[in-house]
Parts: structure tokens; sequence; C-alpha cells
């Protein structure tokens, strides 16, 4: 039997032919795949490091981005030079599937860090309410914030839930607003009670001037009157001294009363037991 050198000859170079071309175009989709993933990469960089996204985090996003965007190009390579990659594609989802429900929780709680990071819906030092805590954000990590309460207690909290549920953030506005109710006699001179409370506020150096101080009468009972006085403080001042400062305005409001004569109201309903004779 003869051997056909020529043909051979000629099959071998139409697949080295091919190959070659298929090598190069895969070198090339390589090399530019490369180059683009480092371009992105970058750019993401400077856009998380413009939007101060907090640096404990910024590498392993970065990370993150770089590897799958090597896997995608990997993929695509291999697809150019010919390679089944179905089976390869469906190992690396089932792996990353696996791991997702593996670590459900903690990735929940890391794209709640990120969403508190890129929104701000609070930031370190603000005074915040959250999941039924009320406290000063010391630190916020990847997965957890730190809430520092008033009574110097330690709460963690995940960012998962904080950053789905909702939130009260005190500290978002410059000024805190105080309001404190006190009851009098319903006999009592409303402008002297009103002039007192003026007096004691106007006295206390940590309240604000603009807004300044009102009082108003928030309610009227069978047995007596409700002034409510409102009083405004800095949000720091606020987180500082807001029990110290409740606590010296209602001692001074005593004493104040007590000084001028503002009866507090009757404890029960005062009855007049009249004695009728029958003729």
């Amino acid at each position: 039997m003869d051997i056909d050198f020529d043909a051979i000859s000629k099959m071998l170079t139409g697949l080295a032919i091919t190959y070659a071309t298929k090598v190069a175009l895969a070198l090339i989709t390589l090399i530019i795949g490369l180059w683009v993933i480092g371009i992105v990469v970058k750019i993401v960089k400077s856009l998380m490091e413009k939007n101060k996204i907090d640096a404990n985090v910024q590498p392993f996003l970065v990370s993150l981005l770089s590897v799958s965007l090597r896997i995608i190009l990997l993929i695509s390579v291999a697809s150019i030079l010919g390679i089944e990659t179905t089976s390869f594609v469906a190992v690396v989802g089932a792996a990353g599937l696996a791991v997702g429900l593996a670590l459900q929780g903690s990735l929940s709680n890391f794209a709640g860090s990120v969403l508190i990071l890129v929104f701000k819906p609070f930031k370190a030092g603000d005074i915040i309410q959250a999941q039924g805590y009320t406290g000063l954000v010391k630190e916020i990590q990847t997965f957890h914030t730190a809430l520092l309460t008033l009574d110097n207690r330690v709460i963690i909290i995940p960012n998962g839930p904080l950053a789905g549920g909702a939130l009260v953030n005190y500290s978002a506005e410059p000024q805190r607003r105080i309001d404190l109710a006190y009851r009098v006699h319903p006999t009592s001179d409303v402008h002297k009670v009103r002039k007192i409370l003026l007096e004691v506020a106007s006295k206390d150096t940590r309240l604000l001037k603009n807004p300044a101080p009102e009082v108003v009468v928030s309610q009227l009972f069978d047995n007596g009157m409700e002034f409510t006085l409102f009083i405004w403080v800095t949000s720091t001042e606020f987180v500082a001294s807001s029990p110290a400062i409740i606590a010296n305005t209602h001692e001074q409001v005593k004493l104040a009363f007590i000084k001028e004569g503002i009866d507090a109201p009757p404890q029960g309903r005062e009855v007049l037991i009249t004695e009728r004779k029958v003729i």
C-alpha cells in the first residue's frame, strides 16, 4: 500500500495554519483582555478612592473584580482555541453556587457594608437608632457596625439588616430640639409660667439662641395645664450633654416654680359636699 505523502503534508499544513490562526487570535485576545482588565480595575479603584469607600473594603472589591474578569477572559480564550467550555462553565457555576450558599449570611452583610459605604446613610461619629438600639457609630467594619450606647455599652449590628432596615440618623442635621413638658395648677397665670420657663432656658449657655426657646400650652386637663418648653442644642452637645441639660432644666424649673408660687396640679378632683336641710 502506497502512502500519499503529499496528501498528508497538505493536511498537516492545513491543520497547522488553522491552529496557528486560532493560537494567534487567542494570544491577541489574551493580551488585549489583560490590558483592558488592568484599565477597568484602575478606573474602579480610582472611583472607590474618589467616593471614599472604606480602605478595608477596597482591596477585596478590586481583587474580586480582577479575578472575575480574568476567569471570563480565560473562558473566552479557551473557546477561541476550540476547547469545549460548557463543562468548565458548569463546574465554575456550581462551585460559585456552593460558596454562595455557604457564605450567604456573610455575603449579605458584606453587601450591606458596601451599600452603607456607598450611599452613606450614616458615618462614624453619627448617632443612629436601628434594629432596636440607639448609640454612637464607633466604626463601620466589613461585616458589621459597632455602636456605643449612651450608657457605654458596645453593640455589634450585622450590616445586612442594618442596610436593609429602617434607620434614624439623629446626627444628619446640625441641631436637635428637646421638648420638656411641665404640668401646673389650672388657675396658674399662663403668662407668668411662660416667662419663668423662658428665663430658666436663657440662663443655660449650652442652649442655642437661634432657634430661640419657645413655650406653648400643649394640653389642657380637668385638673391642670401642661406647658411644653422647646429648647435647641447642637447635635454634638445633644450627644455629650442632653441628660445633664434635661436634668438641670427640670431642677431649675422646679425651684423657680416654688419661688414664684406656681403650684402643681391637684392629684385628684375636689368634691364639695354640702348639707341640705329638708323642712
